[in-house]
């Protein structure tokens, strides 16, 4: 990532094309329902070659903003793999850290930073701030996209006014115009994640407010023991998918009666993978619900892992493991997941199921990583944190989540209906 405007090859070699990538995110709430929207121009014809949307569910302001820019530049990327990128945003946070000249500290935002610096080559991008008033075309399709998913369906490429719209108020601005010096070379960790909410996104409160009204509570259940729990091994959905066991279905018949005599469950959602279905489908069955399946549910896929306890990767794997422990980029041996990707997936998840049961009560089948993961992001905890919860097979945990942006954890491994 470099702080000078890319230039076309000189020489015998055909010049370089250049794109402009302008992007945009926003969310109502902050977080709150979110998307993002994105254009890539021809440099030298300003003509507009793509236009890329998304409405993304309950989010931040910066996570959909960096969620615009890695579709910019994706969208580039189909277009010409080989050409040069100027990347032009109204978020001074997203310009100052892709630069690198402020830190990435926030969990959400680190993994997205990365995916959108691997796109292309770094020498091939740069990155320019502009105001927000020259940023209309990705700001609109944003807004397109927000307003979408508030009715229920996609953003279309075919229904977008945002460049009509937008070419009747702009007024034209030479590329290289804004500034690229919105903050200091070794901007100091106070800069590092600030926000840039926009006027539309007012700061989450933290604390104690007025009655934000009823939340969306998330009871997360562990599936019930396999034949692998007990044995501590490591199984995730790139293995070989075990039923319950005996002990297993006995623990779904429990907590099934335990959650029936309570009586706030109204919708049940689970992970695909095949112990999460039959605990799911044992509660569902015992409360006249259906079961709903969410993919981005499922366990951590743990590669070369799967089937092995921990003494056994220890042994076979041992500069692999202390990798993976030591950092959440790191995926296990043969292709599995980073804790990471997994973050990624199960935050997504958890928007689209806010959105969907707004001010409901979801029993949430899923497995250990998940249920961690949707505990660790409710408290803003490091990654860490995911080696310091005790997790049983079906026990209970419960995560609130307000209108206002807050998450309230209420319950953790809750066990009692098993003894």
């Amino acid at each position: 990532m470099n702080s000078g405007h890319p230039r076309p090859e000189t020489g015998g070699a055909p010049a370089r094309r250049t794109f402009v990538v302008e992007a945009d995110g926003g969310s109502r709430g902050n977080p709150g329902p979110a998307g993002y929207g994105a254009v890539v121009r021809d440099a030298a014809s300003g003509e507009t070659l793509r236009e890329t949307a998304e409405f993304l569910g309950r989010a931040t302001n910066n996570v959909a903003e960096y969620r615009g820019l890695l579709a910019g530049l994706r969208a580039a990327h189909e277009l010409d793999a080989h050409a040069a990128v100027l990347v032009r945003m109204d978020s001074k946070l997203v310009v100052e850290q892709m630069s690198g000249r402020w830190k990435i500290k926030h969990p959400d935002m680190r993994p997205l930073a990365l995916e959108a610096g691997a796109v292309f080559p770094p020498e091939a991008v740069t990155y320019e701030w502009i105001p927000r008033e020259e940023n209309k075309h990705a700001d609109r399709l944003a807004n397109e996209a927000m307003d979408a998913g508030r009715r229920g369906v996609s953003w279309q490429p075919g229904a977008s006014t945002a460049e009509l719209d937008t070419a009747a108020t702009a007024t034209p601005v030479a590329a290289g115009t804004g500034s690229t010096d919105a903050g200091p070379a070794d901007a100091d960790s106070a800069h590092a994640d600030s926000a840039d909410p926009g006027p539309t996104a007012p700061a989450v409160r933290v604390g104690w407010g007025p009655d934000m009204g009823t939340p969306t509570t998330f009871v997360l259940l562990r599936h019930g023991e396999t034949v692998l729990t007990p044995e501590k091994r490591f199984s995730g959905s790139g293995g070989s998918d075990p039923e319950l066991s005996a002990v297993g279905r006995r623990q779904a018949a429990a907590v099934a009666e335990a959650l029936a005599a309570r009586g706030t469950i109204e919708a049940v959602v689970a992970s695909p993978l095949r112990r999460c279905q039959e605990t799911a489908a044992a509660v569902a069955g015992r409360l006249g619900l259906s079961v709903r399946t969410e993919d981005g549910l499922r366990e951590t896929d743990f590669g070369a892992w799967e089937g092995l306890t921990f003494a056994q990767v220890r042994e076979r794997h041992p500069e692999d493991l202390d990798a993976w422990l030591g950092s959440a980029h790191v995926p296990p041996t043969g292709g599995g997941e980073s804790f990471d990707a997994v973050a990624r997936r199960v935050a997504r998840s958890r928007d689209q199921l806010l959105a969907r049961y707004a001010g409901r009560t979801v029993l949430v089948v899923s497995h250990v990583t998940p249920v961690k993961t949707l505990v660790r992001l409710a408290l803003g905890a490091p990654v860490e944190s995911l080696f310091r919860m005790e997790l049983a097979a079906a026990s209970l945990t419960a995560v609130a989540y307000y209108a206002d942006g807050n998450a309230s954890l209420r319950l953790l491994n809750d066990t009692a209906h098993l003894r």
